[in-house]
C-alpha cells in the first residue's frame, strides 16, 4: 500500500495482504498498518489498485470496513476480482472503471493509466500528476515480447512521460537481483504439453487463484490431450468464472466440468486445478498432503506446481511435496521442470526501462530488503 498526499488530499495505490511466516502460528494474513490514515479517512479521494492479485487487492476490505465509500479505481478485471471478495463481505464499492491511456481527476491527482504486462490480464501503471510534480507507479510489471493476451507493456507511453518529465519512478523490485531478461510465458507450453502427455493418471496443478494466463495453458494442454478440468476450491472457482465471463479466459466448450462429476470419469481423462502452490495449511494441496480432502492422491497422480516460491514459503511448501511424494505422486515444480516463469521484470529489463523512463528519482518498492537495495544499485 502506497499513500500519495498533497493539499491535505491523500490518494492510495494498492492494498493487499502478505502470506504469514512459520513464526506466526495462528495468523491467517497479514494487513498494511492503517495506523497513519485511520484518522484521515475522510481525506482520502480513492483507492487506484494497478491488479487483481492478492498482495495489491486483499486488504481492500479491511480498509472499506473502517470507510465503505472510498471509490476504487481500476481495470475491469481488477475491479470485478474485488467486488466479488468484497460481496463476501457484504460491501456494495464505489467504483470507476479505467483502462490504459484513460486520465481521471481524482480529487487534486490527475492519473493516467498505463498497459503493463504481468502475469495476470489487465494490470496497469499509474502517472500521478499535481502541481508539486509527476510520480509514477509501475505496480507489477514485466516486459514480456510475446504475452499470451497480445497485450504488451506500452514502452512508447512510459517514453513519453519520461519526456515530460517523472519526478519520481516507483518501481517493481522483486526480481532486481536475477540477471537478463525473464523468459517469455509461452515458453512453458511445451514442458506442459510433456507433462500432459506422459501423466497415466490424474494432472493436479496447484496456482494462484487469479493466475488466468497459467490457467489457460492448462487448459490449453488439458484440451490437447483430451482432458476434462474441474476447478477446485471457492477463490479459484470464483475467479476462472470471472474470468470467463469478461472474456479474459478462453474455455472450449464442454472442457471444465463440475468436481462431483469426477468420478465417472478414466483417472487419465482428468484435470484438478486447485490453490495451495505457497503450501498455504487449508488450501486444497495441503489438505491433500495430509489426507484432510475429498481428493485422495493415489500413487501414479502427477501434480504440478505452477508457480515459483514465495520467499519464507520454501518450509512449507517442501512439506507439501513430500506429503504428496509420499502417496505416490510424481511432482513436478519449478525445480525439476520450466512449468512457471516469473511475472516481474528482471534486472536487464529493469534497466532498459530506466533508460526510457529517465526519472529524477527512483523509489524502489515492491520485494524484500534485498531486492530493494537490488533495484536501488540498478538505477544509480
Amino acid at each position: 500500500m502506497t499513500v500519495f498526499e498533497y493539499g491535505g488530499r491523500l490518494l492510495i495505490v494498492d492494498c493487499g495482504v502478505l502470506f504469514p511466516e512459520e513464526e506466526q502460528p495462528g495468523v491467517d494474513l497479514i494487513l498494511p498498518d492503517f495506523t497513519s490514515i485511520r484518522d484521515r479517512l475522510d481525506d482520502i479521494d480513492g483507492i487506484v489498485l494497478t491488479h487483481g492479485h492478492e498482495d495489491h487487492i486483499g486488504g481492500v476490505p479491511f480498509l472499506l470496513r473502517e470507510k465503505p465509500d472510498i471509490p476504487l479505481i481500476g481495470s475491469k478485471l481488477t475491479l470485478a476480482l474485488i467486488e466479488a471478495k468484497l460481496q463476501e463481505h457484504r460491501i456494495r464499492p464505489y467504483t470507476l472503471e479505467v483502462e490504459e491511456g484513460h486520465r481521471e481527476r481524482i480529487g487534486p491527482f490527475e492519473c493516467e493509466f498505463v498497459a503493463v504486462n504481468h502475469s495476470i490480464p489487465d494490470a496497469l501503471a499509474v502517472a500521478i500528476r499535481t502541481p508539486a510534480g509527476m510520480a509514477v507507479h509501475t505496480g507489477d510489471f514485466k516486459m514480456d515480447q510475446l504475452p499470451l493476451d497480445g497485450r504488451l507493456t506500452d514502452l512508447p507511453a512510459f517514453a513519453k512521460l519520461g519526456e515530460e518529465g517523472i519526478d519520481l519512478l516507483l518501481v517493481d523490485s522483486t526480481n532486481a537481483e536475477v540477471p537478463g531478461f525473464v523468459p517469455p510465458e509461452r515458453d512453458i507450453s511445451g514442458v506442459l504439453n510433456q507433462v500432459f502427455g506422459n501423466a497415466q493418471k490424474r494432472i493436479i496443478v496447484a496456482s494462484f487463484a487469479s493466475h488466468v494466463h497459467r490457467i489457460q495453458q492448462i487448459l490449453d494442454a488439458a484440451h490437447e490431450y483430451g482432458r476434462k478440468v474441474a476447478f477446485v476450491g471457492r477463490s479459484m472457482v470464483r475467479n476462472m468464472g470471472i474470468a470467463r465471463d469478461l472474456g479474459y479466459l478462453r474455455v472450449p466448450a464442454g472442457l471444465v466440468v463440475d468436481v462431483k462429476t469426477l468420478d465417472d470419469l478414466p483417472d487419465d481423462e482428468v484435470v484438478l486445478v486447485c490453490t495451495g502452490s505457497q503450501g498455504e495449511p487449508m488450501a486444497a494441496l495441503s489438505r491433500m498432503a495430509n489426507r484432510d480432502h475429498q481428493i485422495r492422491i493415489v500413487q501414479g497422480d502427477t501434480v504440478i506446481l505452477a508457480s515459483s516460491l514465495i520467499p519464507g514459503n520454501e518450509n512449507a511448501v517442501y512439506r507439501v511435496i513430500n506429503g504428496l511424494t509420499r502417496w505416490g505422486a510424481t511432482v513436478v515444480h519449478k525445480g525439476n521442470a520450466k512449468v512457471h516463469v516469473s511475472g516481474h521484470a528482471s534486472a536487464g529489463e529493469l534497466l532498459y526501462f530506466y533508460n526510457i523512463c529517465k526519472p529524477k528519482n527512483l523509489m524502489p518498492v515492491h520485494g524484500e530488503w534485498r531486492h530493494l537495495r537490488a533495484n536501488a544499485e540498478l538505477g544509480r
